[in-house]
């Protein structure tokens, strides 16, 4: 089978299913509400921003088991006919409540809960925390990009080193949703609707006798979009040359969209191409850079005064390089109207059904108070329904939209929680209810266990 026809139920861990197998054999199918969530901040994040839930909908409304899958898992020797049979029948039936994308959000802040019985709950758990983990990494990592870069165009320039061709495909979503202009991935682009763009390779200049014959071929085949990479030999000679094929193609009518630096000293090396094209009457010429950029090389380029109008961005989003995960986890916080956590060193958990209520001030962000899910306290309420009895309660968000809440989201964050170094925390606390919940739960489970003894 092609990795493309995979049935993505089956994009699960083993032990979803052989927990499952004996839910099923012993009765054990009450409704259970699953918290998906964050415990602490990848170094220097002070925030998260919410991406991949519409990945996650649509794996959930479309959830099923075909023949093949239950004859591989039949092979395995690992499951009865019984539970095979309830699978075969088995949909996703339960409701979601969930943070929008391109929110942001806190750790510990349930990002999405899940209610349903619970042998579905535990099943779709894989997806859910490989979606979202992923689409949280790079729309993350993309808005510190963009909070860089100071009003400068980004584009996602990832696809090519990114870890398997979905990641690129999810990349370019997420870092477009964070204000990236376009992507270098085609079947991004189609798919979403994220403008596409790009420039040339070395390869091209390389397959000319001379630099300018290049430009000049590449000019007469994109006379509307000529950029020009100008650092195959000799980066200010190359910039020489691309401005003057951009008076060439001024006496054409036409105009040299912009010039690439892909190497070097970018902060230097664009002041004197700066100075080269101003020089040659070409002003509104863009100098565009990539190689290397991240949310730190770009600040340090621009510090250093840097004439850079537009930046690639690659690898280092694409693999989130410097924060490659999250500590996200996914557990159960109730099970048959009975409120449950772990106990482990380092990793207790808050239990219930919860809701996030976010006040602010003078349009900033102020606290966020995490309380019980019927509760009524002041703020905006994040976690939002999105899915009842297993299907959506809206249709799939436009890109555009989900773009345009992220803009002001992060316009109301305050500068110093979402710096890029030694971020300020943003004020996370529990409602009273909630506290006294789980020390409540946390006293019955240490009895139970004395009594044990």
């Amino acid at each position: 089978m092609k990795p493309d026809n995979i049935n993505k139920a089956m994009l699960t861990d083993l032990y979803e299913l052989t927990m499952a197998a004996s839910y099923y054999e012993h009765g054990i199918v009450a409704p259970a509400t699953f918290s998906l969530f964050i415990r602490k901040y990848p170094p220097d994040r002070g925030y998260f921003v919410s991406a991949g839930l519409e990945q996650v909908l649509d794996f959930l409304g479309s959830f099923s088991f075909d023949q093949e899958d239950l004859d591989y898992l039949d092979s395995k020797n690992l499951f009865s006919h019984d539970f095979l049979n309830y699978l075969a029948q088995l949909r996703f039936t339960g409701d979601v409540h969930a943070i929008s994308e391109g929110r942001i959000f806190f750790k510990d802040e349930p990002v999405l809960e899940l209610t349903a019985p619970i042998i579905q709950g535990q099943l779709v758990e894989t997806f859910i925390i490989n979606t979202i983990n992923f689409g949280v990494i790079i729309a993350t990592k993309a808005s510190r990009c963009i909070h860089a870069a100071q009003g400068k165009n980004l584009v996602d320039f990832s696809l090519r080193r990114t870890h398997g061709a979905d990641a690129g495909i999810q990349g370019a979503r997420a870092c477009f949703i964070t204000g990236f202009t376009s992507t270098s991935n085609v079947l991004a682009g189609k798919l979403y609707g994220i403008p596409i763009s790009g420039t040339m390779a070395h390869s091209y200049v390389l397959s000319f006798d001379e630099e300018i014959e290049a430009f000049r071929a590449y000019s007469k085949s994109f006379p509307e979009n000529t950029v020009l990479l100008i650092d195959t030999y000799d980066t200010v000679e190359g910039a020489r040359k691309a401005a003057q094929v951009g008076k060439e193609m001024a006496d054409q009518g036409y105009k040299l969209k912009g010039v690439r630096l892909d190497s070097g000293d970018m902060a230097q090396l664009s002041q004197d191409v700066r100075k080269i094209l101003n020089d040659s009457g070409l002003y509104d010429v863009t100098i565009f850079a990539s190689g290397g950029f991240d949310e730190f090389r770009i600040a340090k380029s621009l510090e250093r005064g840097a004439q850079i109008d537009a930046f690639g961005v690659g690898t280092r989003i694409g693999v989130s390089a410097d924060a490659p995960y999250t500590n996200i986890a996914y557990k159960l916080v109730e099970y048959d109207n009975t409120p449950v956590l772990k106990l482990s060193s380092g990793k207790q958990n808050i239990p219930s059904s919860k809701q996030i209520f976010r006040t602010s001030l003078e349009g900033q962000f102020k606290e966020d108070i995490i309380g019980l899910r019927d509760e009524k306290l002041e703020g905006e309420q994040l976690l939002k329904k999105v899915m009842q009895n297993g299907k959506p309660l809206a249709p799939p968000e436009l890109l555009k939209e989900i773009r345009q809440r992220f803009r002001n989201e992060f316009k109301s964050l305050n500068g110093s929680v979402k710096a890029i170094r030694n971020p300020k925390l943003y004020p996370v606390e529990l409602s009273t209810k909630l506290k006294n919940l789980q020390e409540q739960v946390i006293i019955k489970i240490k009895d139970k266990m004395s009594d044990n003894r």
